[in-house]
Order: C-alpha cells, then structure tokens, then sequence
C-alpha cells in the first residue's frame, strides 16, 4: 500500500509521492523559544518524527527542517521582565526544546535555523513581493497585500471578508487584512538594515525565506500544529505562492493536547512542563503516550491516562526482555503488513498499536505454552514495529538508561506480575494474593483489566 496523507489544503486523504524520487523534503514549524517546553509543544515534534522514521523505513533520504523562532514580541517581553538579554533568553530556550526532543526520541533534524540567521533571505523574499506588487513598504514597516493575492483563505477556509489577523491597524496598513512581514525598529528593540529601514521579521516572513533556503521554491510536507492553521500557514502560503513558488505540496496539522478541555498554553497556565514530566515518567512512556493517539485527534491530558499508557509501553517491554531473557539476542524483524497498511493511512498509529499489542499477546501465549521459537519469531516481529516508532525497549536508546530509579522499579514490578500471573494459572491463589499484598504494602497500586494488570504508584 502507498503511503497517503491527509492535506490541509485539499481537506482530502492524498497519495503521497516525493517531487525527487527517493528523498522526501519536510518543514515542520518549531519553537518560538520563550519558555520551558511542555507537552503541547513536543507533541508535534514526536508526530513527525513517526512519519519521518516511517519515510525512511520505506526506503526514502528525508531532508528535515525543524526552526526556531528566536525574535518575537514574546520573548522580548519575558527577557525584559526578567531583565535578561534577549538572545541569552532566546538561547537558553532554544536548549531547554532541544533537550526535550532529545529525551523524547527524536531524531535530529537535518538543520534547524535560527529566524535571526536569515534576514538577508527574508529581504529577497519582501524585494521580490514588492517587485511583483504584492507587498508595500510604509514607515519602515512592510506588508502583504491580502487583496492582491485571489486564492487567499483556501488554505484556512477562511472568508476574505472576514480576515482578522490579530494585528493592530497601524498608520500606514492600507487594508486591516494586510499582514507584517516586516517591523520598523522601536526603541530598545533588536533590529537589522533593510531597504526600508532598521526592523525586525514578521513571524510569517521567517518560515517562508528558511523553509525554500534548505528545501527549494517547493518541496513535500509542511508540518505543524493545527493552531498554526491561521494565520500563520496560511500567510506563509500567500505570500509564498505570490512570490512564485510552489511551497509546499502536502499540509499537515497535528491536533493539541488539552487540559480540562483547553489547549495547553503558557497563557492559560493550564502546561504540563517537560521537565517536571520526565521526573515522573521515562522519557519512552511518555513519548509511548503521545504518539499513540492518531495525530489529527485531540489528546486530553490525565495523570492517569499518562500512567494507563505506561504500564501499556511496560507489557511490550516486559515481553521483549523475557524473550531475551531466554533466547539471548532478540534481532529486528520485518514489520508485519497490517501494521504497514496502518501507518501507510495517514499515519495510522491507533491502529498500528493494536498490531503491535496484539503481537505481544501472541507472544506471551507463546512463552507460556513453551514454543520459544514462536516467541521469538514474534519478539523479532515487535521489535521491528517499535523500532519503526522509536520505542524500542531494546534499543541503544531507551535501555542506555536502565540504571535510573524509575526503570528499576518497573522492572521488579514486572517480575513480580509475572509471578503472580503465573500463581494464578497454577491456580495458587494464595500465591498470588499474597504477591498482590506485598505490592499493595510497597505502595503499588494493581488493577486487573481486560488487557493485563495496570499498576500505578500510590500517593
């Protein structure tokens, strides 16, 4: 099955075909580096990670653009609050993201530009606009003219007429719909040479000029959070395409995480910080959690369905490690079809993940029945699958970390559910009460299911 995606643009489930044969291009809207990350904010990431780890398993080069917005009105007004230079806040930021999609699992991109490294870029790109009637200068700011651009709105379905941009009508804005691509210089602000005059980028402006700077006048996905829908993929599309290039063929939006029914953000004081996360969870249960929803559905966060995903990811580590545990070495195997039918429908990872869990069952069943060579074959199985998501138990990655507290304990407790499993076959019930109360003692909540004992740690 050929891989299909969900567009944006076209509201339609496409085929997806590289335009270069044998490498897909992506640009994927990163951070504006104000703060300290919180789930919200990597959801995305991990998203594209899967589908960039997907393209590459099926044989594809993936040339990844990953940004960074380090000029904004937003971290020039938390660096002034916190009387620190603009850039070292920027900074500081940009490697408080970079540690958390590291300790996620995510590859690292291929480059990640900085928005104040491409000012010469965002200058051509206004030129040409302007050149082409597109754009005006006024003031030493610039602006695109929405009016000049008739497919306006149909990435966003948004209705010309309609168009608030969420910017004040500033002297000189010849229409309310005109968006900034460009800033006049204040002053105490951060600013650079221009044609027309000092300023600083617009936010729209930045992602075009990096995105064709390493991708081309067009390339393959443009990736993002379905917030970024309007205005900022949509003015990034605008004045693009007025300028003469294609831009991107497929647009696609990841869905938030919300917090009693609100997208988490920094405004609302309703995130869920990264760093405080991994104190909790590993790094893989919590990338296990946000990748296992499909990317375009909405994930409500809950302590307890973070905790319910966990002891999911510790089933198939668990099964992976008494494999081991028996027959030695465990090696990567061949994904089976109905998990590639899955992630080849718009990234299917519900589905994919069923696979997978249904595999581990299978698996298990077979270790108790003592066909080792069946387990195996299916350990070989799952491993391919979680490698394919960037969680493999096995893996350099994730067992690299084996020595840390939380593993330990997932470990001991893992041993003794198996014992109390088995007990229970061997119908030795007061085995596996007592082995239940020693949990309950230790402060290890058990809650039996349909899919296996779910253990949580007791405030």
């Amino acid at each position: 099955m050929v891989l299909h995606l969900y567009d944006t643009a076209t509201r339609d489930v496409r085929e997806f075909h590289p335009a270069r044969s044998g490498t897909a291009s992506m640009y994927v809207c990163g951070a504006t580096v104000q703060g300290i990350p919180h789930i919200g904010h990597v959801r995305g990431a991990l998203n594209y990670d899967v589908l960039r780890r997907w393209l590459v398993h099926n044989g594809l080069d993936v040339l990844m653009v990953r940004n960074v917005t380090d000029i904004d009105d937003k971290i020039l007004t938390k660096a002034a609050d916190a009387d620190r230079p603009w850039w070292e806040w920027a900074a500081t930021h940009e490697r408080a993201f970079e540690d958390a999609y590291t300790a996620l699992g995510c590859l690292p991109p291929s480059i990640a530009p900085r928005a104040t490294g491409h000012v010469t870029q965002m200058i051509e790109l206004m030129q040409r606009l302007i050149d082409q009637g597109h754009a005006y200068a006024q003031g030493g700011d610039v602006y695109f003219s929405v009016a000049s651009f008739p497919d306006y709105g149909s990435l966003s379905g948004q209705r010309v007429d309609e168009v608030q941009q969420g910017e004040t009508l500033a002297e000189g804005k010849r229409d309310p719909r005109d968006f900034t691509l460009w800033k006049g210089s204040k002053p105490g602000e951060p600013s650079w040479p221009t044609p027309w005059g000092p300023g600083r980028p617009g936010w729209h402006l930045e992602c075009s000029a990096m995105a064709t700077t390493y991708l081309g006048a067009e390339f393959d996905i443009h990736g993002g959070g379905v917030d970024l829908v309007f205005p900022h993929h949509e003015n990034e599309r605008a004045q693009s395409n007025a300028a003469g290039d294609g831009f991107a063929r497929f647009w696609l939006h990841n869905a938030w995480v919300t917090l009693s029914g609100e997208k988490m953000s920094k405004s609302l004081g309703n995130v869920v910080a990264i760093p405080e996360m991994l104190r909790r969870y590993r790094a893989v249960e919590l990338r296990y959690y946000l990748i296992q929803p499909h990317y375009r559905s909405t994930i409500e966060y809950s302590d307890a369905a973070l905790s319910e995903s966990a002891q999911g990811y510790r089933r198939v580590e668990q099964f992976l490690r008494r494999v081991a545990g028996s027959a030695g070495e465990v090696h990567i195997g061949r994904v089976p079809g109905e998990f590639a039918a899955a992630l080849d429908d718009d990234l299917g990872t519900p589905q994919a993940f069923a696979v997978l869990h249904n595999t581990v069952r299978d698996g298990n069943a077979a270790l108790d029945a003592a066909d080792s060579a069946k387990a195996l074959e299916l350990a070989e199985t799952v491993r391919a699958m979680t490698d394919v998501l960037g969680i493999d138990p096995l893996s350099e990655r994730w067992t690299e970390t084996g020595g840390s507290e939380d593993e330990a304990l997932a470990a001991l407790v893992a041993d003794l559910l198996a014992q109390r499993k088995q007990a229970r076959a061997d119908k030795d019930f007061a085995r596996a009460d007592a082995i239940r109360d020693q949990l309950t003692a230790a402060g290890i909540a058990v809650e039996d299911t349909p899919n296996g004992p779910l253990w949580t740690v007791r405030d």
